[in-house]
């Protein structure tokens, strides 16, 4: 239904009477379903206005389901070894895409002038790939992989420098061998 209606973090969702007709359940089931989602973080509730979707990023549901999936070393290495390949997986995708090249010269020039984690360097590489599937699994990984409080590697800008211009040549060889290098510097 929230994609059928197209809805995002801050619109507003039916009323309790509207869902429990395109659902075909009772009022009392719509109530109690409201009630767990909003107890999970996922909605609010505002006197006179209505119930409202919430931004998920950051949730309290990850830190939660973190304590369970995380448990074993094996988890916590699959989180971080798939985050990894789908930040491969959109660069290469953004070699392939025929995006304006001005977008590599603006994210080159950002890098240049600001302090940013790699957290930010690769919301834009995700952006940059135009995967939205791949962006939604990755912001997922993205909040397990906090979620871990590994200790942050300082990666030079020089590294993240050396990848755009791998990406502005389309040389994919050197895209991943940079990528592997960053991921070298961070994992260990």
């Amino acid at each position: 239904m929230i994609e059928e209606d197209g809805l995002k973090p801050g619109d507003k969702i039916p009323s309790e009477r509207e869902l429990s007709e395109r659902l075909i359940v009772g009022r009392s089931s719509v109530r109690e379903a409201l009630r767990a989602l909003e107890l999970l973080g996922l909605i609010e509730t505002r006197r006179g206005e209505g119930t409202f979707i919430r931004d998920f990023r950051g949730n309290q549901l990850v830190q939660l389901l973190s304590t369970f999936i995380l448990q074993d070393q094996k988890a916590k290495k699959d989180v971080t070894e798939t985050k990894n390949l789908i930040e491969l997986d959109c660069l290469q995708l953004a070699i392939q895409r025929d995006y304006e090249e001005d977008e590599l010269v603006q994210l080159r020039s950002w890098v240049e002038t600001n302090e940013f984690s790699d957290e930010e360097f690769f919301t834009r590489i995700v952006n940059l790939a135009d995967n939205h599937l791949f962006y939604r699994i990755w912001i997922i990984l993205n909040d397990y992989y906090k979620a871990l409080n590994l200790q942050e590697v300082s990666i030079d800008k020089q590294v993240y420098l050396q990848l755009i211009d791998a990406l502005m040549s389309k040389e994919e060889v050197e895209v991943k061998k940079v990528f592997k290098k960053m991921r070298n510097l961070s994992n260990g």
